[in-house]
C-alpha cells in the first residue's frame, strides 16, 4: 500500500490523465495520419468550436469519463480541432489554421461538434453529430469501426449501385443523422418509391422523422392523409407535424424578421388559410402564443393561452405545456 501511495504522489498528473479520452498534443495533422498508418489505428477528430455549447458540454463532462477513455485510447488516436479563430487562440491552434480551414471546407463541416472518422490509411469512413450521453458516444464511436454501419462506406455502396430496399432506409437514416440533407433527400424518395404500401407503421415513423420541411417528400404525403398518420402516431400528430413546418416556414420570417411590422393576425390567416386550409386554424393560434411569449407580452399572452390550450390542449407534447405553464 505504502508503494502504491508513493506511485501515486509522484505521479499523479500521469494517472489522472489517463482517465478519460487522451488526445494529440503538439504535433501536426500530417503527423497524426503518419501515426495512424503506422500503429494500424482509426483517428478520431473532435472538430469544435470556443462558442459551441455541446461542444463544450462534451469536453467538460463525457471526453473526460473513464468509458470514454477505455473505449477510445484503446482503438483510435485522438484528436481536437478548433474551427473557429478567437484573440486568445494559442500557438497550437494558430498553427493548426491552415488545416482546420481545409479540414472544415473539405469535409462540409457545419454542424457543431462534428466528430470525424478516419481509417488508419487517412481516409474518411464516418461522420457523428452533437452532444450526447456516455452510452450513445462510445455507441457512436463503434459504428465508426464497423464497416455495416460506416456512413461514406454506405455511400460508396449506394453510388456503385445497392438499391435494396432496406439499405435504402438505412443509408437515408444514417444521412439523417449527420444532416446530410442532400442525400437525405433523393435517397428518402427512392426508398418511398420502392414501398407498396406508404401506411404501415415503419413507413410512416420513416416519414416523420425524415420530414422537416414542406419539400421533403413526406410533406404531402401527411397533408393529404392526416388519419392514417394520427392511427400511427396518435390524435392531432399530423396536424402537430405539419403546423411545426408551417410555422417555421409561413409565420416565423414574417414575425421575428428585423424588419418585421406589427402582426396583421387576420392576413396571416387569410395567407394561411388559402395555402394550407386544414392546418391555418392551429398554426395561427399557436404562432400566436410563441410570439407573444417570445415578446414577453404577457396580457396578450394570456388571451392567446386560454383559448389556445381550449382548443388544442389534448394534443400539447408535455414540453411544450411545461414551457406554457
Amino acid at each position: 500500500m505504502k508503494k502504491l501511495l508513493l506511485f501515486a504522489s509522484l505521479f499523479p498528473f500521469t494517472i489522472f490523465a489517463q482517465k478519460g479520452m487522451q488526445f494529440e498534443q503538439g504535433t501536426t495533422w500530417t503527423e497524426i495520419q503518419k501515426k495512424a498508418k503506422a500503429t494500424n489505428k482509426y483517428i478520431f477528430m473532435d472538430a469544435y468550436t470556443t462558442w459551441c455549447g455541446p461542444c463544450k458540454f462534451m469536453a467538460a463532462t463525457i471526453f473526460p469519463m473513464s468509458e470514454a477513455g477505455a473505449f477510445f485510447n484503446d482503438k483510435f488516436i485522438n484528436v481536437k480541432v478548433q474551427l473557429d479563430t478567437t484573440a486568445k487562440d494559442n500557438e497550437e491552434v494558430k498553427s493548426w489554421y491552415t488545416d482546420a480551414h481545409a479540414i472544415m471546407t473539405g469535409y462540409k463541416v457545419n454542424v457543431f461538434p462534428t466528430y470525424l472518422f478516419f481509417s488508419p490509411d487517412g481516409k474518411l469512413v464516418h461522420r457523428a453529430i452533437g452532444s450526447s450521453d456516455i452510452k450513445t458516444f462510445i455507441a457512436k464511436g463503434g459504428d465508426a469501426l464497423n464497416p455495416d454501419k460506416q456512413y461514406y462506406v454506405l455511400l460508396e455502396k449506394y453510388k456503385a449501385g445497392n438499391k435494396a430496399p432496406d439499405f435504402l432506409r438505412n443509408l437515408a437514416n444514417a444521412a439523417g443523422e449527420v444532416y446530410d440533407n442532400e442525400v437525405l433527400e433523393n435517397v428518402s424518395k427512392e426508398y418511398l418509391a420502392t414501398q407498396s404500401n406508404l401506411f404501415t407503421a415503419a413507413n410512416l415513423e420513416f416519414l416523420d422523422k425524415h420530414t422537416r420541411t414542406s419539400s421533403d417528400p413526406g410533406f404531402k404525403t401527411i397533408l393529404a392523409n392526416g388519419a392514417k398518420f394520427d392511427a400511427v402516431k396518435g390524435k392531432g400528430a399530423s396536424n402537430k407535424k405539419l403546423v411545426g413546418i408551417i410555422l417555421q416556414e409561413e409565420l416565423f420570417p414574417k414575425l421575428f424578421s428585423k424588419t418585421a411590422a406589427a402582426p396583421d393576425w387576420t392576413a396571416l390567416h387569410s395567407a394561411l388559410t388559402e395555402k394550407y386550409p386544414g392546418q391555418a386554424d392551429e398554426a395561427l393560434a399557436t404562432g400566436k402564443v410563441i410570439f407573444f411569449q417570445a415578446k414577453k407580452d404577457w396580457n396578450n399572452f394570456q388571451t392567446a393561452i386560454v383559448p389556445y390550450m381550449k382548443k388544442y390542449g389534448s394534443t400539447v407534447f408535455p414540453d411544450a405545456l411545461n414551457n406554457y405553464a
